[in-house]
């Protein structure tokens, strides 16, 4: 359902329509501190029997454009979303395609991933452990984090020298000590219930020069225009929507020094998944780097002067300060 039309309404008269869920809290936009709301999808999952699976409302700041859910998820129920399986499909041909996902990113990127040459690398969130371990074949001194113990003790099985903790960064002593030249965020950012605080977090983790790498849906993308409450972006455990004009809004709050950006082709491009001749290939990343950047926003995050200086030359850098 897309409520094109919906006007801009106060906060009050949005909680008098909506209901509010058990583990659900109405909130303001974390961007700006926008109080008002404009109604925008509704997305909703039937299941085959015809009963909802699950549904919630997705609203826009009228002052910033920061797309977000609300209600939103309240953060100490945030392990509600998630089956004690969440982890088990990554295996197989999902875990051969993530793991080429994460490859083309770190060729984007480079030089940043090129070489690990022994530099401390932390992935937030790092589920089964398919990057930590793209990782440590690279070379890095790479640690990783999650709030799955099963996924933590899948990961451990699959690594060699890089190693996954159970719990939150402030809950391991060797992560929370910093120091990392790099943080991974894959697919992690549209799950954070409290962006600002977090990301000020990966701030604080990082060392001198450090960077913070960024792989999240794009909310401004060509599909989530079409697709409207039907975008695959808008998954049951997604809580907000960060595009190429919202997300400098999070990293300046959090006191990151700049921001890449590099387009997202698609497997279909960058993989080669689809047979397509050198002529056309050029004409569809001209198309996508000229229109919405991809259904994916890719970002490299800066911690400081630094940072930009050592990662950031022969790429645009957007400047925060």
């Amino acid at each position: 359902m897309l409520l094109r039309k919906s006007p801009v309404i106060s906060l009050d008269e949005y909680r008098s329509r909506v209901k509010v869920g058990a583990i659900e809290e109405f909130i303001t936009c974390h961007m700006c501190g926008e109080s008002r709301q404009q109604p925008l999808y509704k997305p909703t999952k039937v299941k085959k029997n015809g009963k909802t699976a699950w549904q919630y409302n997705v609203v826009r700041c009228p002052s910033c454009g920061f797309l977000y859910r609300n209600p939103n998820i309240l953060p100490e129920r945030l392990g509600d979303l998630y089956s004690k399986n969440y982890s088990s499909f990554l295996t197989g041909n999902y875990a051969a395609n993530r793991q080429r996902r994460y490859r083309q990113a770190m060729n984007a990127f480079k030089p940043v991933f090129e070489e690990g040459d022994n530099r401390r690398l932390l992935d937030f969130g790092c589920g089964a452990g398919l990057f930590l371990e793209l990782a440590e074949e690279r070379g890095f001194d790479a640690q990783g984090v999650d709030l799955s113990p099963d996924s933590v003790k899948e990961a451990n099985e699959r690594l060699t020298s890089a190693k996954a903790h159970f719990g939150a960064p402030e809950d391991v002593p060797e992560i929370a000590a910093g120091g990392f030249d790099v943080v991974t965020l894959w697919s992690v950012l549209a799950h954070l219930p409290r962006p600002v605080d977090d990301f000020t977090s990966f701030r604080n983790l990082l060392a001198p020069g450090g960077v913070l790498m960024i792989l999240t849906v794009n909310a401004d993308s060509l599909l989530r225009k079409a697709f409207g409450s039907r975008w695959n972006g808008f998954t049951r455990n997604h809580l907000m929507f960060y595009s190429r004009e919202t997300m400098p809004k999070l990293l300046r709050q959090a006191g990151f020094a700049g921001v890449a950006f590099e387009p997202f082709y698609g497997d279909s491009i960058e993989a080669g998944t689809t047979r397509l001749s050198d002529k056309h290939s050029r004409r569809l990343q001209q198309s996508v780097k000229a229109s919405d950047g991809g259904n994916m926003l890719r970002a490299l995050a800066f911690a400081d002067e630094e940072a930009i200086k050592r990662w950031g030359d022969g790429r645009p850098v957007h400047r925060l300060g």
